[in-house]
């Protein structure tokens, strides 16, 4: 065993023993970081503007400052962007993540030398727990990769800026940097392609013990080492134990990859974002992320129902309920001030604050009054594709408001790994499983006002060409799961069987 394994044990169990204890004093811990935070930041233009100083209590904040997303707080971020100091934190950011907008286009998230440090130790934690509940460091023996966008970073207005995995790669702890592939050139190749040969060149003869990445992407690695060798995964990768992921829900995919693997492989979910680290796995099999509740953010929960209305409730983490759907909103150590990261979750448990993401704000389909969100359409893809052992690349759901013929329904393009015997039945699986979740879209469907689900089944490699022509190739990009409009899908017919 080697000296980083053995010392990695002892140092795992310390850290996961004092996160747990802390983990019981979740709520305290986040009012300290609230009154901390504040303090910090009363005397910037943020501060002053809202009054921070007389800010005594939640109610006061509050009334004194509203929630918003990066469009709505559009004019501040801009003239940090611009490089001007103090302004919702002190001095200027250590960085700018570059993330995709909506209506802004490219958003540019502070990361402060305060808040860097969250993201590099949440990462660390995950492991570290992974680590201690299995006994077992032997992953440090061998190599790991990181799927990530290019490390190269640009200026704005003299402030390094660049996507928050290339970022951190800059950051990643010297103890992992001999373990760590690709190699720093091939990381900064920025067509994925390209990247992707690079990749398996270098690690198809490498000890790999650990893989991260956005899922999908990863499957494209996958499918690449395998027309290569023409083995498994498992094959290739003997000591290959452990599958780092995160960025969207993983069970749509499990199955390809892990027949691809061509074994049951263990998994750590995270839950990272530009804004900060949120939450992370911490227990092997049990459901739920361990909410990130001591590392510089506070945390703000408007139930879902209430996001839209004129005056929205917003509590504070212990005023949360167990099953119900929240917009998450962040205060953090780089100046973000209830911020909607546009995300929604729900809380599992409260001991520990554990968690699951359950879709984005803006990601759900409502055209009829049903606001059908992710979590529902990944749970009924994932039950009917059990039931009739499908096995899928992507999928995404849109509205069909105006047919050609008959009533409106949700259109799902779904690229299969194989074509099903029979669509029609795994159409109406998933539509069973729909209105068994969502009462709304079944009373839809029962007064005639929708029809059920159709399926357009696409040809393959559909949303890699899809992503490819939208310049969103690999990296960090993500297909949305769903949307209330037909932007993304009437592109997507022209790649239909």
């Amino acid at each position: 065993m080697s000296l980083k394994s053995i010392l990695a044990l002892p140092f795992a169990k310390h850290t996961c023993r004092k996160i747990y204890q802390q983990s019981k004093q979740a709520s305290t811990i986040q009012q300290q970081w609230f009154e901390r935070l504040i303090q910090t930041a009363k005397n910037t233009s943020f501060g002053q503007a809202h009054s921070f100083a007389t800010i005594r209590s939640y109610s006061d904040y509050c009334k004194q400052v509203p929630f918003g997303d990066y469009e709505q707080q559009k004019d501040w971020f801009d003239r940090i962007k611009n490089g001007e100091e103090n302004v919702s934190w002190p001095g200027k950011p250590l960085y700018l993540s570059k993330t995709s907008g909506t209506t802004s286009g490219i958003k540019y998230i502070p990361i402060s030398k305060e808040s860097i440090s969250n993201h590099i130790r949440a990462a660390r934690n995950a492991l570290l727990f992974n680590m201690f509940h299995r006994n077992d460091a032997s992953l440090l023996k061998g190599y790991m990769i990181f799927l990530s966008g290019s490390p190269e970073l640009s200026t704005q207005s003299g402030i390094p800026c660049g996507r928050l995995s290339g970022i951190v790669n800059h950051h990643v702890p010297s103890y992992l940097r001999s373990n760590q592939l690709p190699s720093y050139a091939t990381n900064c190749i920025n067509d994925w392609e390209e990247k992707l040969d690079r990749i398996v060149d270098e690690t198809m003869n490498k000890d790999m013990r650990l893989i991260s990445g956005i899922p999908p992407w990863v499957q494209m690695y996958f499918d690449k080492l395998q027309s290569r060798s023409q083995k498994s995964i498992a094959e290739i990768f003997p000591n290959f134990d452990l599958f780092v992921y995160g960025g969207v829900n993983f069970e749509p995919y499990r199955s390809k990859i892990e027949k691809s693997i061509g074994k049951k492989i263990n998994s750590i979910e995270l839950y990272p974002a530009s804004e900060g680290f949120i939450a992370y796995q911490d227990l092997v099999r049990n459901e739920g992320l361990l909410l990130n509740s001591n590392d510089g953010i506070f945390y703000e929960f408007v139930p879902l129902s209430e996001y839209h209305s004129a005056h929205p409730i917003r509590l504070q983490l212990h005023e949360i309920e167990l099953g119900v759907n929240y917009a998450l909103l962040l205060s953090t150590n780089a100046g973000l001030w209830s911020y909607s990261i546009g995300d929604t979750v729900k809380f599992v448990s409260k001991d520990p604050y554990r968690l699951i993401v359950t879709g984005r704000v803006k990601h759900f389909i409502s055209a009829f009054g049903e606001h059908v969100i992710a979590e529902e359409v990944d749970k009924a893809m994932q039950h009917a594709g059990a039931k009739h052992r499908v096995s899928i690349s992507e999928f995404t759901v849109a509205p069909q408001v105006n047919p050609s013929d008959g009533l409106p329904y949700h259109e799902w393009f779904i690229e299969f790994d194989e074509s099903p015997s029979n669509v029609l039945a795994l159409s109406q699986s998933i539509d069973e499983s729909l209105q068994t979740q969502n009462i709304y879209y079944r009373d839809l469907i029962e007064g005639k006002i929708l029809q059920p689900l159709k399926i357009i089944p696409l040809r393959k490699n559909a949303f890699v060409d899809f992503m490819k022509a939208n310049g969103k190739l690999g990296g960090q990009n993500k297909v949305p799961r769903l949307s209330n409009n037909r932007e993304m899908a009437d592109q997507l017919l022209k790649y239909a069987q």
